[in-house]
């Protein structure tokens, strides 16, 4: 896909990893949606601060560090669409949304409304505030591939059904893109029905800044906002809200103020957000798909195709759940209405246990980090087995194509048992 750049700018794909990325050689990186990476330039400026700070500490600490904060702060809010003011930083997105949570205001029977898709981290935070403030959460269900009509009625229902209860629903917490699996959910239209509803917004954009657009942020005016730039954390609110989290003492600093090193690299060397977007959200695409073509699969995506307007794919393996006696064959599946399937015949098919599939998917993930200098997340999610796939700027088609090779190779080593075996 031809992208326009600057002119002495590095291709996307394998030359940009090359040039720009510190990965090893032989490591194929396929999760960037779990931690993230940053550019060698942006590494070095950081050591140079590092070195500054450790040059004169104190200078640094109490002088130098807050100018730079500032600028930090001043070059992410237009990425939100708000002014500096409302921006601040903080470890990661999880930190973020327990400083929301922890510093609201409860009575006793006050409600937090989320979904089944929480982050996990997210949710056992919910958890101790109910065992400390004697409040009750609520769980949406929600089965993906689900459409963004059916979310926001769920949602509407269970507001409604508490109301009618005489609850109190005093937060809804609710992502920009799941974690698993990887999809975008509306959080556009959330924010809006919660403000028609008179409740709390509070959104869990981890997988937000950098990965989707967010510069109408601000119009749309969530309560609370928090996300993450390696994938620094920014809440929103008043003017002295910034003098809260400006002083770090002994923690390292000097990830928030790389912030403009970070967004130079995207200007200069990438040709800007947009195009950023635009190249992983393709890559994420079309990759996912040639790689249902290889294992005879699918992808997941719902009538309306709004799942995969972000930088992650879900990719259905050649894993059949049953509550049968496990067995491998080479008959081929049917097609499926939402996905894409492979026309070719003599795909291999295992099926499994559903009481293995947890186990299997964890063996997965777990093989596929030991034995293939990867990382690929594998989830039994619907009653099926899923993988998810990052698309980065450092990524090409060829990468998508040998992480189904490997998939199927596992898929193998499962149908014979191996995953039963002592893990070395």
């Amino acid at each position: 896909m031809a992208m326009e750049k600057p002119e002495h700018s590095v291709p996307f794909g394998r030359e940009m990893k090359d040039a720009h990325f510190n990965f090893a050689k032989n490591y194929t990186p396929l999760n960037h949606g779990s931690f993230g990476t940053f550019p060698k330039g942006v590494r070095d400026h950081q050591r140079e601060l590092q070195d500054l700070a450790e040059a004169r500490p104190d200078t640094f600490l109490r002088y130098t560090y807050p100018d730079l904060l500032e600028k930090s702060r001043c070059a992410v809010a237009p990425l939100l669409g708000v002014s500096m003011d409302e921006v601040v930083f903080v470890p990661n997105a999880t930190t973020g949304v327990n400083t929301v949570l922890r510093n609201l205001v409860y009575q006793k029977g006050d409600v937090i409304v989320h979904f089944s898709t929480v982050y996990g981290a997210c949710e056992k935070a919910i958890d101790s505030l109910c065992e400390t403030e004697h409040i009750e959460r609520v769980c949406v269900h929600i089965d993906y591939p689900e459409e963004d009509e059916d979310i926001i009625s769920k949602f509407k229902s269970t507001v409604q059904d508490l109301k009618n209860d005489g609850k109190t629903i005093k937060l809804a917490m609710f992502d920009t893109v799941l974690t698993f699996p990887g999809a975008r959910f509306p959080w556009e239209a959330m924010v809006e029905t919660c403000k028609n509803l008179q409740v709390l917004s509070l959104i869990d954009g981890a997988h937000g800044v950098g990965h989707i657009d967010l510069t109408h942020l601000g119009r749309v005016g969530p309560n609370f906002f928090t996300s993450n730039c390696y994938k620094g954390s920014v809440p929103g609110g008043e003017k002295a809200f910034g003098e809260l989290f400006k002083k770090v003492s002994t923690v390292d600093p000097t990830p928030y103020v790389c912030v403009e090193e970070a967004l130079k690299f995207r200007d200069l060397a990438c040709g800007g957000e947009a195009a950023v977007r635009e190249y992983c959200e393709h890559i994420a695409r079309t990759g996912g798909k040639r790689m249902a073509e290889i294992m005879g699969t699918e992808i997941m995506e719902n009538k309306t195709r709004t799942l995969h307007r972000c930088c992650f794919v879900n990719v259905r393996l050649p894993l059949v759940v049953t509550n049968g006696p496990a067995s491998y064959d080479t008959r081929v599946e049917p097609a499926h209405e939402q996905g894409v399937v492979n026309s070719q015949a003599n795909n291999k098919i295992s099926y499994i246990r559903d009481t293995d599939a947890s186990e299997i998917a964890k063996w997965m993930t777990e093989r596929s980090i030991k034995d293939y200098e990867t990382m690929i997340p594998v989830k039994f999610y619907g009653g099926e087995i899923w993988c998810r796939i990052s698309g980065q700027i450092y990524l090409e088609l060829r990468d998508f194509e040998w992480a189904a090779y490997r998939l199927e190779e596992m898929c193998e080593r499962v149908s014979k048992g191996e995953f039963k075996a002592v893990p070395v």
